[in-house]
């Protein structure tokens, strides 16, 4: 899968969106996490040990946005079947029950994390990532956890069909609140589908 930026003659900013080896390029992607989501050193470290441990969870996998020329990753997502017992689902668990979607913990793909460089938003990427690796999901659903403010990933994820279903979510290391969203699978392919 390509995207350009509509030239007609070679881009150097063209991009190929495929599967990535994420433990290989771990470093890679915490620098571009790092600067889409604005992580301090000492977060970069901390994320770099989850990344690892999250790939050794059957039914891992990532893809990657590179640049056609230099190989250069400038996006990526990963994911994974929901695993009860993980941190994350004990963490979101209590929220949605309260809401009556603690149901929708089971038998789902998480989005663990999702972010393009910030030259490179506003191109698709971003959606191209997601719907890529829900597509290759055995789940019925997907849930991600996201900041509870009105953002363009917000309404990435809105157009894609995901919704809140629990809000004001504290997680012990952020400062900030969350907003648990679920989507039924197949996504939305385009912002006008229902």
């Amino acid at each position: 899968m390509r995207h350009t930026s509509g030239h007609h003659h070679p881009d150097p900013r063209a991009v190929s969106i495929g599967p990535l080896d994420l433990a290989a390029r771990v470093d890679e992607a915490l620098a571009v996490q790092a600067l889409a989501f604005g992580l301090t050193d000492d977060e970069v470290a901390v994320r770099h040990h989850i990344v690892l441990r999250h790939l050794t969870m059957t039914g891992a996998r990532a893809l990657g946005a590179t640049t056609d020329e230099g190989d250069r990753l400038v996006g990526f997502v990963y994911g994974m079947p929901n695993d009860r017992t993980q941190w994350w689902s004990t963490v979101v668990h209590p929220y949605l029950r309260q809401e009556g979607h603690d149901a929708w913990l089971g038998d789902a793909f998480v989005i663990t994390e999702l972010h393009v460089l910030p030259a490179f938003q506003n191109r698709g990427l971003g959606r191209a990532l997601i719907t890529g690796i829900t597509d290759g999901a055995d789940e019925p659903r997907s849930i991600l956890s996201a900041l509870d403010t009105e953002s363009p990933a917000r309404a990435l994820y809105r157009s894609l069909g995901y919704r809140d279903l629990a809000r004001r979510v504290r997680f012990p290391s952020a400062s900030c609140p969350y907003v648990v969203m679920g989507a039924h699978l197949p996504l939305r392919r385009s912002p006008d589908t229902p």
